[in-house]
């Protein structure tokens, strides 16, 4: 068993000077900005996040010319990794549903459930329709049948709600391909494949303790049934649940739905790829002694080349199996990207202010000041992304800076350590979500909530996944 010592940090080598406080009053100042012009003037947050980084920059006496090239680095740097398996995910989601996989998945797990075997079903569900997509994509596919179960169910409304949200909310994030686990990976310098299992390990109890069983108790504090009309879609009629019939007519309409285990299998392909990686590296840890194994499972099992293959399946099993046309399969890949534009821009800039504060020298006066408080640098990355969490609303936006910040510690930890690290960031972003996150809005109007159910329900939610998550990351660092 390795101490919790093991991960403390350094006693402090340098001295603290002026120029540090300043650096961090800056950054504070910076974040402070950030928060104001998204929550107060409602500025677009990656307009906030250019403004914020420039502040930064200057204020902390960066040259002219390095305030630019700081921040372009860190759009180029985070786009790089990560843009491209967003857009690849978005594809892959999008094809998922207008197949109708998502409701054979829905359809086939959920068949023959009755009582509390719905609540687990859903919990399945959401599970593996979260490992795929985002929470948002995600929420809007499972709304009218969370609806649809709950009526049929006769149970409250968060009794099956809460299982739902929370497999969202915990795959999205910790567990990659996910945005904000790829950002804090390739801050911290984890190991993918390491970081997928140990999230893997990390999700699955907090799913259950977050999602099922905290379910009972929400139903008590909250005891609605489900709305008649969930997101537009009247959920009174027996045809509520989507058709995904693929929104097309004709030759390009769905002839045939894809079955459960093509599904399944083409949901699970990207994250199998990039398991077996990690597995080979560990039964081969030299590379000389299986070469051509090593070298297949190290490329097939790199993100980007995981997601595409992914992606070429999906256009095969959800698109030419189920009757698209070439042109019909275009043009749903073309509509996925749109939607995550924004998505993109948020968090290239998110990597352009996090790389001014690098720059600016903010990362190492943590480091200074983390080492001279001895903090565990597992619980300062946790630390510092529920601040910014709760100071910005984004989880996304929390999960990049504080990654940019803890980042200058990681040099020194184990590849298992620097995995944690990430998942740590990851716990902390999804700290006690509220009126400055989107996600809370999104929840309070899909479900037809007051402000104050919201926050006794998803707020709590979201506030127990944190705290849970980091709970289990503490305790695998202290057994492995």
């Amino acid at each position: 068993m390795k101490s919790l010592a093991a991960l403390q940090l350094p006693a402090a080598v340098e001295a603290w000077t002026g120029h540090d406080t300043q650096l961090l009053v800056v950054a504070a100042l910076g974040i402070a900005l950030i928060v104001v012009l998204i929550a107060k003037f409602k500025l677009h947050p990656f307009l906030a996040l250019v403004l914020g980084s420039a502040f930064v920059g200057l204020a902390s006496g960066v040259e002219l010319a390095k305030v630019v090239s700081n921040f372009e680095d860190g759009v180029g740097g985070v786009l790089k990794e990560v843009g491209l398996l967003i857009a690849l995910g978005a594809m892959l989601g999008k094809l998922l549903a207008d197949s109708g996989g998502a409701n054979r998945v829905v359809d086939t797990l959920l068949a023959k459930a009755t009582g509390n075997k719905v609540v687990w079903s859903i919990t399945l569900v959401a599970v593996i329709i979260g490992l795929p997509m985002f929470f948002e994509i995600g929420l809007v596919l499972l709304l009218p049948v969370i609806v649809l179960v709950t009526q049929r169910s006769r149970m409250p409304l968060m009794r099956v709600a809460i299982p739902a949200l929370a497999g969202l909310s915990v795959l999205h994030g910790l567990v990659p391909p996910h945005p904000g686990p790829l950002i804090a990976i390739s801050a911290v310098k984890a190991e993918l494949g390491t970081t997928l299992a140990l999230g893997l390990l990390v999700a699955v109890p907090t799913v259950i303790i977050c999602g099922p069983l905290f379910s009972r108790l929400a139903a008590r504090w909250v005891p609605v049934g489900a709305p008649a009309v969930a997101g537009g879609i009247d959920t009174r009629q027996a045809d509520a649940v989507p058709a995904g019939d693929g929104s097309g007519t004709g030759a390009d309409s769905v002839k045939r739905q894809p079955s459960f285990p093509t599904t399944l299998l083409t949901i699970i392909f990207p994250v199998v790829l990039m398991l077996l990686k990690a597995v080979v590296d560990i039964m081969w840890p030299d590379a000389a002694t299986a070469p051509w194994i090593r070298v297949f499972f190290d490329f097939v099992g790199q993100p980007l080349v995981a997601m595409t293959l992914a992606v070429l399946l999906a256009i095969v099993t959800f698109g030419y199996a189920v009757g698209f046309t070439g042109n019909g399969i275009t043009t749903r890949i073309g509509a996925s990207l749109g939607p995550i534009a924004a998505i993109l821009l948020i968090v290239g800039a998110g990597g352009g202010f996090k790389q001014t504060l690098i720059g600016a020298g903010v990362g190492d006066a943590v480091k200074k000041w983390a080492e001279g408080a001895n903090m565990s640098v597992l619980v300062l990355g946790f630390i510092v992304a529920v601040a910014l969490r709760l100071a910005t609303g984004s989880a996304t936006v929390a999960t990049v800076t504080a990654a940019g910040i803890v980042a200058p510690l990681a040099g020194s930890l184990s590849p298992t350590h620097a995995a944690l690290l990430a998942l740590a960031i990851g716990a902390g972003s999804l700290f006690l979500s509220h009126v400055n996150d989107a996600g809370f809005w999104l929840v309070k109007e899909l479900f037809g909530l007051s402000v104050g159910q919201t926050f006794k329900t998803w707020s709590v939610m979201e506030t127990l996944i944190s705290v849970v998550g980091f709970g289990f990351v503490m305790l695998l660092s202290l057994v492995i």
